[in-house]
């Protein structure tokens, strides 16, 4: 570990921080929850901070067996703050805090990794800043730190633990650190086995590549490793499967890990390649330095193979190797998702730093790479300047105005001015021939992502979430008798969280409303915030603009007692559901809800 002058190494690390908290934290709680699935890691949270019952994960009444509990429960933690309800009135900074908080400790440990161990004799502190805003301005680090998910907490402690074991290879001294494995057992309680599987993968290649691998092994002692990591993961596994037997061994094991990755779940197929072209939208506007620093990485291994070379240098090949298990594993996944793609990212970023040291020496590559920069900094200005042809396109049924809106709220002329004077910054840099060029860029397109980013979440937030709050505090002003509460149509577990109620979801079909009959007939479904009255004679129904033009909907008498965006609140009389349930079943219609294992949003 090279020795660092400790005032120059805080200041290094007190700018990146900065720069965390600008992309990661600023403005954190200020808009609602986006549906669909934060609402149901916020409402899980939420009911073991209220109801003490901090084992089992559940919403809307049901058991939500999807993810291990480490999000849960730190989630959990923060609502259970004093006067939490004061400070963090819509509930999303609680829930959004582990993800952003993951992000930012990540961050600083990339940029604290290169400040410890420079690489290729590179000795400036730029490196450590430009490795760490690769990693927190990448375009799904941005949306998923700010999102109430487990996928950027899954992202910051296997990040932090795949780092953590390189620092503990390449150290000189012989202490016996635990942390990595510590982190190791942390990730595995975030999102299951998978954490397991990326960090072998990505530790065997890399001791694959290294002649005294057996050295580094002996290191990072596995067997004491192992252990500590079991110590820490395995034991909520153990009492889950005790306390709920086999409906949590085939929800979680069997249908969450292992028929996600052998088949196709949710219809989220893509191709092989798919994880490609992730890699391409992960990295921008800076892609063109990620692939050339995966092209640098791997000659300088080429060359280190033939040669004797210093484990402390070996990072970019450790990130490399790491990139590559991420890519490989979740491209032989049957079910692919862009947000797979985030544990590779901090590795991602790792490479784009190392094009950064190669190319401020201006090789021949310099001028290439950034005309080719500026040529997609370039497209992106054009395609706002020409807004209106795609902007048209853009047919969202929750958002019916989006388009209009976008215009009329001048985030398109703020994007087109940012990207326009972006690319002529660049430009002016080239030419100048400046070392730090990709630095000075990353500067301005941290303040960018301010200047454009809060905008857009604030008009999302108005268009898509704002007409649900505002219904949910509607049925709390209105409800009778703890009467039962349905949605039809467009189904938002937002609903739920904002009116602390259960919710019975069902499609706008023939088939939809006669589940909903039968289900209230027969399923009994509570939590300890709510304990529906199912034999009152009416129900509360929220209903979406189109579901209200479907012939047996717009059929039944029902007292309309508000709308707020597309949304209905409707009264209706147990007895007329009833009646026109039998209607339909005369008329061939059968009920679905009993085929279905899991309720679905």
């Amino acid at each position: 570990m090279i020795l660092l002058n400790s005032k120059k190494r805080l200041i290094t690390l007190l700018i990146v921080l900065v720069c965390g908290i600008i992309v990661f934290i600023l403005g954190l709680g200020t808009t609602g929850l986006v549906d669909e699935t934060p609402p149901l890691f916020a409402a899980s949270a939420r009911a073991m901070s209220e109801s003490g019952d901090w084992l089992t994960p559940k919403v809307n009444g049901i058991f939500r067996f999807d993810k291990p509990p480490l999000t849960y429960w730190l989630m959990g933690f923060f609502y259970s703050l004093p006067k939490n309800e004061i400070w963090d009135s819509f509930g999303t900074l609680s829930a959004r805090l582990p993800s952003a908080l993951a992000s930012l400790f990540l961050m600083l440990m990339i940029g604290d990794t290169l400040l410890c161990w420079p690489q290729k004799s590179d000795s400036q502190f730029l490196t450590p800043i430009v490795a760490s805003l690769g990693f927190a301005l990448s375009p799904l680090i941005i949306i998923w730190s700010r999102t109430a998910v487990s996928d950027a907490l899954l992202t910051g402690t296997l990040g932090i633990s795949l780092l953590l074991f390189w620092r503990r290879m390449a150290s000189e001294n012989n202490d016996q650190c635990i942390s990595a494995w510590v982190f190791l057992g942390l990730a595995i309680l975030v999102k299951g086995p998978v954490a397991l599987v990326l960090a072998l993968l990505t530790i065997t290649s890399f001791l694959f590549c290294q002649k005294s691998w057996e050295t580094l092994l002996s290191k990072i002692n596995p067997k004491k490793g192992f252990l500590i990591t079991t110590l820490i993961s395995v034991p909520w596994y153990v009492l889950e499967l005790l306390k709920e037997g086999k409906p949590f061994w085939d929800n979680f094991f069997g249908y969450h890990n292992f028929q996600r990755y052998t088949s196709v779940v949710n219809n989220h197929a893509e191709p092989f390649w798919f994880f490609l072209y992730i890699m391409i939208l992960a990295s921008l506007p800076f892609t063109p330095f990620l692939y050339h620093g995966i092209f640098k990485t791997f000659k300088d291994f080429l060359k280190s193979s033939k040669e004797s070379c210093n484990v402390t240098e070996t990072l970019y090949t450790y990130s490399l190797c790491w990139l590559t298990s991420v890519l490989i594993f979740f491209s032989l996944s049957a079910t692919k998702l862009p947000s797979y793609w985030l544990p590779a990212i901090p590795a991602a970023a790792l490479l784009i730093s190392n094009s950064f040291i190669s190319l401020k020496n201006k090789n021949k590559s310099y001028s290439y790479f950034w005309i080719f920069n500026i040529l997609i900094l370039f497209g992106f200005s054009i395609a706002f300047f020409f807004s209106n042809i795609w902007l048209s396109s853009i047919n969202d049924p929750e958002m019916p105005n989006l388009a209009t809106e976008l215009i009329s709220s001048g985030i398109i002329f703020k994007a087109k001015m940012f990207f326009s004077s972006f690319t002529l910054f660049a430009i002016i840099l080239f030419s100048l021939k400046s070392k730090n060029i990709l630095l000075y860029l990353q500067i301005l397109l941290l303040i960018g992502q301010s200047y454009l980013m809060t905008p857009i979440r604030k008009l999302a937030d108005t268009s898509r979430q704002l007409p649900l709050r505002n219904i949910s505090k509607l049925i709390l002003d209105t409800r009778e008798g703890r009467e039962t509460l349905a949605m039809i149509g467009i189904r938002k577990p937002s609903l739920h969280y904002y009116s602390r109620q259960i919710v019975f979801y069902e499609p706008n079909t023939e088939e939809g409303l006669i589940n909903l009959s039968e289900r209230l007939n027969t399923e009994r479904r509570e939590n300890y915030e709510d304990q529906p009255d199912y034999d009152y004679k009416s129900l509360l129904i929220v209903i979406d603009e189109y579901s209200t033009r479907r012939q047996q909907w717009s059929k039944i008498n029902h007292q309309k007692l508000g709308k707020f965006g597309i949304y209905n609140l409707w009264r209706i009389q147990k007895s007329d559901l009833n009646k026109y349930s039998k209607f339909l079943v005369k008329s061939g219609f059968k009920s679905t809800w009993e085929n279905r294992k899991v309720e679905k949003f």
